[in-house]
């Protein structure tokens, strides 16, 4: 059994896979910053539910810790990796979210970048073999070729949270390259589920139909993502972690997403289905740094890593729904 650093393990992929990791046994600490981007309750309520998830399945508590912090901080880092000695890390911290990166590139830059750029050097001095980095399907910009390959060039992002993480993957590289550190990219397709962020779109277009209140609709409706289910993306990041963990020499990049796209019209329909509601559209044109389609070929982590995403979407939307009503507004 492992050590395993979680940065950002306060959000909503990273609290998932805290519980996901102690379930298999390791020791996990999660190093996140508390900040402001959305609610701070929110975070500390997932660290709250994946404690009661360790009261439920008998996993004792000096195997979880959690350790506030900000990555751009390496002073606390320092202290971080005095404490504890790590296996591998998996950095999910970040400022996500392409819009917000326009209004705001010099913050997303120094986190997303500087902040990386903190562990990779706690990984080298330190001695940690292994790390994961969180990418995004954002790199792949308006990429006309489809479904997106790990192999496409991704030299064209349209908005500062996609060159930031596609930074990332460069500056993964290096460290692998100068000192062998074991690394996966994991480039993530619209994760959604249970405590999903707040600001993403089907959690806040449940809360507006949901409320009667119109929500905002991009465009004609034919916008397409690549929706995938939380459950899917912790398998794909759990099997990364052990491919990681084995052997040395590795530097890969891997999509994990459904490999399936759906409409923004039908994502809509999923949702009024779930909640029995009907949703008001106020029509807005496009926006600037959003992509017209994400479509994930994940055949490379298939045969890599085992990865293995079984979640029909509208069961998806359903499952977030039954969470967003137990909930309340969380």
């Amino acid at each position: 059994m492992k050590t395993v650093l979680v940065t950002g393990g306060a959000g909503f992929i990273g609290s998932h896979l805290c519980e996901a990791l102690l379930q298999a046994g390791h020791t996990v600490v999660n190093l996140d910053s508390f900040n402001d981007y959305y609610a701070p309750a929110i975070k500390r309520s997932n660290v709250d539910e994946t404690r009661a998830f360790m009261k439920r399945c008998h996993i004792p508590d000096e195997r979880y810790a959690v350790v506030e912090g900000d990555i751009r901080n390496r002073e606390r880092l320092k202290e971080v990796f005095t404490l504890h000695s790590f296996d591998a890390i998996v950095h999910l911290a970040a400022y996500a979210g392409v819009r917000p990166s326009i209004e705001q590139p010099v913050l997303y830059t120094d986190v997303n970048i500087n902040g990386t750029v903190n562990l990779l050097e706690m990984c080298r001095q330190n001695g940690v073999p292994s790390f994961l980095f969180a990418s995004s399907s954002s790199v792949y910009g308006n990429n006309e070729k489809v479904p997106f390959a790990e192999s496409d060039v991704v030299d064209y992002p349209i908005s500062p949270y996609a060159a930031t993480k596609k930074a990332g993957e460069l500056l993964c590289h290096t460290y692998h390259s100068l000192y062998g550190i074991n690394m996966a990219c994991l480039r993530f397709f619209t994760v959604f589920g249970p405590r999903q962020r707040p600001d993403l779109a089907i959690h806040k277009f449940t809360k507006l139909i949901a409320e009667d209140r119109p929500i905002p609709f991009y465009g004609d409706g034919s916008t397409e993502r690549d929706y995938t289910y939380i459950e899917d993306i912790i398998d794909g990041v759990t099997k990364a972690l052990e491919w990681a963990c084995e052997g040395s020499g590795k530097y890969e990049i891997f999509n994990l997403g459904e490999s399936n796209t759906i409409r923004l019209d039908r994502m809509i329909r999923a949702i009024e289905g779930a909640l029995g509601k009907q949703a008001i559209l106020n029509r807005l044109p496009l926006q600037p740094g959003d992509v017209n389609r994400t479509n994930a070929d994940v055949s490379k982590a298939k045969r890599m890593l085992g990865y293995a995403p079984s979640w029909h979407f509208e069961d998806g939307i359903r499952e977030f729904v039954a969470w967003y009503r137990s909930n309340d507004e969380s």
